[in-house]
């Protein structure tokens, strides 16, 4: 099935909402990640969002370019290819773009697929986010309410953010982030529900002490109820209607009773991207550890060209991310729910 148009994407969204499950968002980095991320949502039988980031897609540009947006149009068309070979849905999202990467990244993706409606052709992304949390709320908004103007006209859905994620990411570090910066107020989301819900339909990551990376047990302090508590501020001031497509940030090893929570608050999308990183490159290591002699030529041998092919080592590098996402998928209840089947 080609990738999600508008109305599958929102239709998505809506059964997630309603049913209290979510879409893990993979990450992808290279064809190889997105490939064993479109496996894994296949074999579950759900639909599922791929995303590429400003780091991500400069990345897939080469090193010889570095052009963010041109990696991620790249990866983008990769993925409308391969997503015709299986029946079902894949959402195409960016992520994290910060102000200053709006013009280099954001505005040209959302330019290309202008070009392509122009010609008939489908939209390139379904989804675009724009982080503004570094902003003041009124500046924040402000910007979004632009940036969602121009997407709705383009049937494109923009995510946004209020409160900060912490740790680190793409090389932007919130690490040392003031605590109650981490928590989302309710009248920060009745604001942004009543200032962007008459422009068109858009997805919010609220913070409830949420964080980039893995940590140590104990050391990631996650309050769900803050999700709980703003949705009940925007339904008693607003009407049930305008509570959230909720996105929950930095998911990477938290406690499956945390996960399970937010889904009952309105979490649709759930964004996965160290813990699949680490499966992608845990069996690279074994297979060099395992086979040092025959990946490298070694005292005048030289090696075994099966070894040291690219392909052997990435082959079990996707089947291990492929597996990870399995588990994204069980903690988020959304095995089996896709519209397709």
């Amino acid at each position: 099935m080609p990738v999600a148009n508008y109305q599958q994407y929102c239709q998505m969204l809506d059964n997630a909402k309603k049913n209290k499950f979510a879409y893990p968002a993979i990450n992808v980095t290279s064809t190889s990640t997105a490939n064993a991320a479109i496996k894994a949502f296949a074999d579950k039988k759900t639909d599922g969002i791929i995303q590429v980031s400003t780091g991500g897609g400069e990345f897939a540009s080469g090193q010889g370019i570095k052009d963010k947006a041109l990696g991620a149009i790249s990866l983008a068309q990769h993925v409308h290819l391969v997503a015709e070979k299986y029946n079902i849905l894949i959402a195409l999202h960016t992520d994290h773009c910060h102000p200053q990467y709006v013009d280099s990244f954001m505005i040209p993706l959302i330019e290309e697929t202008e070009k392509r409606r122009e010609m008939g052709l489908p939209n390139l992304f379904n989804s675009h986010m724009f982080d503004g949390s570094e902003l003041p709320l009124d500046e924040n908004i402000r910007i979004s309410k632009e940036l969602l103007e121009r997407c709705a006209k383009n049937e494109i859905i923009l995510e946004v953010e209020t409160g900060v994620v912490g740790g680190e990411e793409d090389g932007v570090n919130n690490e040392d982030t003031p605590a109650d910066k981490l928590y989302t107020t309710p009248e920060e989301m009745v604001a942004i529900a009543k200032e962007l819900s008459p422009i068109g339909k858009f997805m919010y990551a609220a913070t409830f002490g949420n964080v980039h990376g893995v940590y140590k047990p104990g050391n990631v302090k996650l309050r769900p109820e803050i999700l709980k508590q703003g949705q009940e501020a925007v339904s008693k001031e607003l009407g049930e209607s305008m509570t959230h497509y909720l996105v929950f940030h930095g998911g990477s090893g938290s406690d499956i009773e945390d996960i399970h929570s937010t889904l009952n608050f309105g979490v649709v999308k759930m964004n996965v991207d160290t813990d699949t990183q680490y499966a992608y490159t845990r069996p690279v290591v074994n297979h060099m550890f395992s086979n040092y002699d025959k990946v490298l030529k070694v005292e005048g041998e030289v090696g075994s060209k099966k070894y040291y092919d690219p392909r052997a080592w990435m082959k079990a590098a996707e089947t291990s991310m492929t597996e990870r996402i399995y588990e994204s998928i069980s903690d988020l209840r959304c095995e089996g729910t896709t519209l397709l089947a």
